[in-house]
């Protein structure tokens, strides 16, 4: 910090018990200035060779018996106005980046100019802002800070303006210039850990990380704060990716946690203000500002109750980049430490402005490379596989928006169903009096044929899943360990109206084999003894599936024991079902998993076979 004397005499200053102020000398005091309820005891003579509003306030006076001027509207107070005068007398003043603003706007209030005396008040100030404080990065920002409490005074005389410059042009240098101190706490480099970095044994220059100045920029208000990064950004030196990084840091200093108690204790205008600052001062290039503080900047907006184009436009913004996103940012603090998921509706408009982003740039880049997109989208299935299983433990959530959710990514491609099956799963858990039509479109989500070992081995033992689907783990499990056995195989001979469970698997037949009473037989949970009976087939598959045959006839052998055992185990179940099919209610719907593919079966058994598979 930079610091400045004026003045050699010492300081003859005193205080009354009435809080009156006097100068400790042989000779009378001839004037009386009061200045904010504090008398000032003083001399004309070095007051007036200096000041040339002390003149014409004396000159006004003169005429009369009063010795006394008021002053009630100089910058400052007493302590300032004290400065100033401690300076007229030669006294030992000394300046520094906290007192040299109000001095200034003091000095300027007292007319101290060079007119009036050489090397006056005013002009040893100029001297010290320009040579020593706008030079040093730290005190241009206590400067600066201090400028909030002397408006307009501080903006007429451009001391505001300069700050401004300064603090701007230094965050733009290069950073091998960097040779002033600055506070970097968030992310330690090498030798801030106390780890010197060599090389061939000579110690190498520090570097200077690119966002250095990002923490020290927090300690300024938002009004302030606002002017600074307005200023960086038309000088246009600064990335964007930079001030994104510096608006996290802020909010995360000034709303470190915003939750509802901090909103309801708090004030939540200021809090508002702020919040709608930072999003005004967003970047406009995209993925500028990282996923993760979008959300937590929506959910503030939602929290505070900010403006609705603010919010959409957050919404639009987290939507183009939400491949990002985390499950940890999907939570929203309501307490101390108490956490709850982000509400579904925000989540669907999320996605929402996701699918509207990736249809906007195929249509903009037709023949371009897709790789980039399909891995956004297969990144937001897996996060909203998450997120649905997270959010289906409510049991006030409607299906019709967990559906609705779950469609929104059903056309990304993704390898696995195991995340949006434990999801479903965990809502029929929860949900338990769900009717048998909304069991059945819940589990029309899930493509059987993309579920894991281990998910086939629940799925089987799931009482809580319709029959069919069973059935259909179960078939598509036994194709899996069928098919690296031998290719080119017809699918198994199975009872007509099994086939028509199977996606791929009808050969042409119609589905009206099933009759209502049938389909809903088949919609229902499954018995203990169907699913000892299903998970004696899956263990017996898994068992042909480990052994090692080398030989071709052996792998033919294996297979057709496969096809007979399936075959027997499905005709079983499709004879339990004629048997208690007279008890069951009629509702009548496509199976989970063959809605899109049904129609896309050929008339011979080995594409049909081949269809199934892919």
């Amino acid at each position: 910090m930079k610091f400045m004397k004026l003045g050699s005499k010492p300081d003859s200053f005193h205080t009354d018990e009435d809080n009156s102020r006097y100068i400790s000398s042989e000779l009378a005091t001839d004037i009386v200035i009061i200045v904010g309820g504090v008398k000032f005891y003083l001399h004309k003579f070095p007051l007036l060779s200096k000041s040339a509003r002390l003149q014409k306030l004396v000159a006004i006076i003169s005429g009369g018996n009063n010795d006394e001027i008021h002053i009630n509207d100089i910058p400052g107070g007493p302590s300032t106005f004290e400065i100033c005068a401690k300076f007229c007398y030669g006294m030992t003043v000394t300046l520094s980046p906290y007192n040299v603003v109000a001095t200034r706007c003091a000095a300027e209030y007292l007319e101290m100019y060079e007119t009036i005396e050489k090397g006056n008040l005013i002009y040893k100030i100029e001297v010290f802002l320009n040579s020593s404080i706008f030079r040093s990065w730290k005190d241009s920002i206590i400067v600066f800070q201090t400028t909030r409490s002397f408006l307009p005074w501080s903006e007429e005389l451009k001391v505001v303006s300069r700050c401004l410059d300064s603090i701007a042009s230094k965050v733009s240098i290069d950073t091998s210039k960097v040779e002033w101190s600055y506070t970097y706490n968030r992310k330690k480099l090498p030798y801030e850990n106390e780890i010197e970095p060599q090389w061939d044994d000579v110690r190498k220059q520090p570097m200077v990380p690119k966002d250095w100045w990002v923490e020290d920029l927090c300690e300024l208000q938002i009004d302030l704060y606002k002017r600074v990064i307005m200023t960086m950004k038309t000088k246009g030196r600064i990335s964007a990716d930079l001030i994104g990084e510096s608006l996290k840091a802020y909010m995360l200093r000034r709303l470190p946690e915003l939750n509802m108690l901090v909103i309801e204790g708090g004030n939540i205008v200021k809090c508002r203000y702020l919040v709608d600052n930072i999003i005004s001062l967003l970047p406009t290039e995209e993925k500028s500002v990282c996923c993760s503080f979008l959300l937590k900047l929506l959910q503030a907006s939602i929290l505070l109750e900010c403006g609705e184009e603010e919010v959409q436009e957050l919404k639009r913004r987290i939507g183009q980049q939400l491949e990002e996103a985390t499950m940890a940012d999907l939570t929203v603090q309501v307490a101390a430490e108490e956490t709850a998921i982000c509400d579904i509706d925000i989540v669907y408009d999320l996605v929402r402005e996701f699918v509207k982003h990736e249809q906007s740039l195929q249509n903009d880049f037709p023949a371009g490379p897709g790789f980039l997109s399909d891995s956004s989208k297969v990144k937001v299935a897996k996060l909203l596989d998450m997120y649905l299983a997270e959010v289906a433990r409510d049991p006030n959530l409607l299906l019709s928006k967990f559906v609705d959710l779950a469609e929104m990514v059903l056309g990304f491609s993704r390898s696995s169903h195991d995340g949006l099956y434990r999801a479903i799963d965990t809502y029929l858990k929860e949900h338990e009096g769900i009717s048998k039509s909304e069991r059945k479109r819940i589990c029309k989500l899930m493509d059987c044929k993309k579920l894991s070992a281990d998910a086939c081995m629940h799925a089987i033992q799931n009482e809580r899943l319709p029959l069919r689907v069973v059935v259909q783990v179960l078939f598509f499990e036994q194709m899996r360990a069928t098919s690296s056995s031998a290719s080119g195989s017809s699918t198994p001979d199975l009872p007509g109206p099994i086939r028509t469970l199977i996606p791929g698997g009808s050969h042409g037949s119609s589905r009206s084999t099933l009759t209502n009473t049938e389909e809903e037989d088949w919609d229902s949970a499954p018995t203990s003894e169907e699913i000892k009976a299903l998970t004696g087939e899956l263990a017996a598959l898994r068992l042909n599936k480990a052994s090692n045959v080398t030989a071709e006839t052996a792998a033919g052998g294996t297979k057709v024991k496969g096809l007979i055992m399936s075959k027997k185990i499905f005709s079983k179940l499709w004879l339990s079902k004629e048997k208690h099919s007279e008890n069951s209610s009629s509702d009548t719907s496509e199976s989970p998993c063959s809605s899109t593919q049904e129609t896309k079966s050929t008339n011979t058994p080995s594409r049909s076979r081949r269809q199934s598979l892919s």
